[in-house]
């Protein structure tokens, strides 16, 4: 005849005194931070002023590329009055 097979599972002792302890779960789930939620219209607007920064930087390294390249300067030129 056929022994049944052997769990690997340790058999429980409930004559013991210790407390057993939960294998589930030890700790209570982390407290859940509320998301900031910014306003659409102050984000939108953020978002303006940062594309207006970047467009008038990159005129700006435009501006100075072409001025170097030519080798023209504001310096050249006097103006009177």
């Amino acid at each position: 005849m056929a022994r049944p097979l052997s769990t690997g599972k340790k058999s429980v002792n409930l004559a013991t005194p210790e407390v057993r302890v939960s294998k589930i779960r030890c700790d209570p789930p982390p407290v859940v931070k509320e998301k900031i939620v910014l306003d659409p219209d102050e984000r939108d607007q953020w978002n303006v002023v940062v594309g207006v920064l970047a467009f008038t930087l990159a005129i700006f390294v435009i501006i100075l590329a072409v001025s170097s390249y030519t080798d023209h300067s504001p310096r050249q030129y006097t103006v009177q009055v």
